[in-house]
């Protein structure tokens, strides 16, 4: 028999809402927060708006402005490049921990996403795209056994899609992440940890001036 997994909380599924309309656009840096608003919108009451906007305030999603209330904080490009120094240790790390666990199901697991992702980039589908690429690293972390790695790259994550959906517009810069996000898991598979882990290294340190050649 498998485990009943408890229903999320109505705290948990404003929280993720509220998060998701942040990461997508929905709500743009600097638009006001109005708890009224989204709790009809959701139709919930106030009680978990606030908690969940106490949430995305403490994570740096969301700033209060006096009589403004509570708005989008901007995108920080001082957190995103830290973000990606604490990737460029902690993913190679993954990488090989996760190759000692490669199971049959692990590997078609993996090569699905990696086809996915290029027939998604194929299709000029952007969201679609980042989502395969999240579905990527976040196989890794889950093969890697470690709950430390897991846990800090889901909230790391959530403030990169606000600023990954960008490189992820240019077919150039995608078919070249996807080669490498290929390459990455070839070496896996071959059980090369080594080699997956210093392409991971070099995967992590390039994306962020993909980013900064696509907005230049």
């Amino acid at each position: 028999m498998k485990a009943i997994l408890p229903a999320k909380s109505l705290v948990d599924r404003t929280y993720e809402a509220l998060l998701d309309a942040i990461c997508t656009g929905e709500f743009r840096p600097g638009d006001r927060i109005g708890q009224d608003e989204v709790a009809e919108r959701l139709n919930v009451s106030r009680q978990p708006v606030n908690s969940a906007i106490a949430m995305l305030k403490a994570q740096r999603f969301v700033m209060d402005t006096g009589r403004r209330g509570v708005v989008v904080a901007p995108v920080d490009q001082k957190l995103f490049e830290s973000i990606y120094q604490v990737r460029s240790a902690l993913e190679p790390l993954a990488v090989e921990l996760a190759t000692g666990n490669m199971s049959p199901g692990a590997i078609s697991r993996g090569r699905d996403i990696v086809r996915r992702g290029v027939a998604l980039m194929q299709a000029a589908d952007a969201k679609g795209v980042l989502q395969a690429d999240i579905d990527f690293h976040t196989l890794i972390y889950e093969l890697s056994g470690n709950a430390v790695i897991l846990d800090t790259m889901r909230l790391n994550w959530a403030h990169l899609r606000r600023s990954m959906g960008e490189v992820l517009r240019f077919p150039g810069m995608t078919l070249t992440v996807w080669k490498e996000h290929d390459a990455i898991f070839e070496a896996m598979v071959s059980g090369d940890g080594k080699k997956a882990a210093t392409l991971m290294r070099k995967h992590i340190v390039d994306a962020p001036r993909r980013l900064r050649s696509s907005s230049a």
